[in-house]
């Protein structure tokens, strides 16, 4: 599964997300964009039914030891991790939830892009947003297309 999260780390950290995205290139905007791609993921997998369970619950595991060495990279002491663990795993759920909802017919998927990446509730500028929408569009339709075995080598396509 190593290979598959650093590929949901690789996807995250494109350029394009950040510059013409407008996602902020800060600790939070790649929290956020992590979490969004790693989100696109998991629902994949969800489509798999039984058979992704133990996958997801590994990758989740991955990134929940990931964001624990962030954190103490960044100097947060072993007495505050869990709990911005904690907060961190809320708001992946979160993101999860919202895109999981956005992408269903009739979902609010631009919604979801300005409060989840933009993190703006009112005014994302139209442009930053449709770049975000129609990237996640594209890597959920490239996801789909994928081979489960495939996505779970960290195999897909640029």
């Amino acid at each position: 599964m190593i290979p598959l999260y650093r590929q949901i780390v690789s996807t995250a950290r494109r350029p394009v997300w950040y510059r013409e995205g407008g996602v902020p290139d800060t600790i939070d905007g790649r929290f956020d964009m992590v979490s969004a791609i790693l989100s696109l993921v998991l629902l994949r997998l969800e489509t798999e039914g039984d058979a992704a369970r133990e996958p997801s619950a590994r990758l989740t595991e991955i990134f929940i030891d990931d964001m624990d060495g962030q954190l103490r990279q960044e100097g947060v002491g072993d007495l505050l991790v869990g709990k911005h663990i904690g907060r961190l795993m809320s708001m992946l759920g979160g993101r999860l939830g919202a895109f999981r909802e956005a992408l269903a017919e009739g979902g609010d998927l631009d919604g979801a892009v300005a409060r989840n990446l933009l993190r703006v509730e009112a005014g994302a500028p139209p442009a930053q947003v449709a770049v975000l929408r129609d990237g996640l569009i594209a890597f959920r339709a490239a996801l789909a297309a994928t081979p489960i075995g495939e996505i779970l080598h960290g195999d897909w396509p640029a």
